[in-house]
């Protein structure tokens, strides 16, 4: 009678065992299927983040790159400047802005990211005017041919770049370290605008 007690107890403690090896496989496989949706879910996250992230750069340098090409550079920037050594080429100014405009597009990018956006909207109206001022500035300083009406317009979207640094500094350091070095181009191209007024 006692070994059969004894032959039941150890049958018992090999189930325990087994059903204790089963629940731990059981559990690993769980963790894995976990580990491997959130693997795959940041995989996705990543992917639109970087959709977006080339969104909000590129689309500010091709609208900024189609408005110098098509809407032109009359010869009035030409005969304006040839006398003056310290202006920059036609060419540089508009690679400039090129730069400018990707730059801002990735500071607003940041700040979108963290949902600054939603938490001050005022930051996304004042990089919309500065970016539609920029726009702007090109047609009424080159194409048309104002010195004077093309200051006034720099200005407004000198303005509106010093409103873009105080609200993206606020919601993201980084971003607002990027705008800095597009305030410092706005400073130079106030500066040309001066000279093509007076000249």
């Amino acid at each position: 009678m006692d070994s059969q007690d004894v032959r039941y107890r150890g049958g018992d403690d090999r189930d325990a065992a087994t059903t204790a090896m089963a629940e731990t496989e059981r559990k690993n496989a769980e963790d894995d299927n976990n580990n491997k949706g959130k693997r795959d879910q940041k995989r996705a996250m990543a992917k639109r983040g970087l959709k977006s992230l080339t969104v909000a750069v590129a689309a500010p340098v091709i609208v900024m790159l189609f408005a110098a090409f098509f809407l032109g550079t009359s010869d009035v920037y030409g005969t304006r400047t040839r006398s003056s050594s310290w202006v920059p080429p036609l060419w540089l100014l508009h690679a400039t802005c090129l730069v400018s405009s990707g730059l801002m597009g990735l500071a607003a990018w940041l700040v979108w990211v963290d949902g600054g956006f939603h938490k001050k909207p005022n930051a996304l109206y004042v990089y919309l005017a500065q970016f539609m001022l920029c726009l702007v500035w090109d047609t009424v300083t080159f194409r048309v041919g104002s010195g004077l009406a093309g200051l006034v317009v720099w200005l407004g979207q000198s303005a509106a770049l010093v409103g873009c640094y105080q609200a993206f500094n606020e919601l993201s350091p980084v971003a607002g370290n990027l705008v800095k070095p597009c305030l410092a181009w706005a400073a130079f191209v106030a500066a040309v605008n001066v000279k093509l007024a007076i000249a």
